[in-house]
């Protein structure tokens, strides 16, 4: 994915933050051995994932491009073909 805008948009960045701020929040409850504090900050991840995705269903993530139209219809071309005709293209 390198040269590409893959996970540089808004949702991205605040479901990341938010989770990451959950697992901080889980780390330092495991090791003060605390379980509601644990399972707090793992509330705290999983909403980072439902506010990323929210966010991206509300037109904040990433747009689709020809080029990565191109990409995805390369990659299922080459799933589809049957086992035998992948072994013959690399051999």
């Amino acid at each position: 994915m390198a040269g590409s805008d893959h996970g540089h948009t808004p949702a991205a960045w605040t479901g990341v933050t938010i989770s990451f701020i959950g697992f901080c929040v889980a780390g330092a409850f495991m090791v003060a051995a605390n379980p509601l504090g644990f399972w707090a900050g793992m509330g705290v991840i999983v909403l980072g994932g439902v506010v990323g995705f929210a966010m991206k269903l509300a037109g904040l993530g990433q747009k689709p491009t020809p080029e990565l139209d191109r990409a995805r219809a390369e990659a299922a071309r080459r799933d589809s073909t049957p086992e035998t005709a992948r072994a013959d293209a690399h051999a």
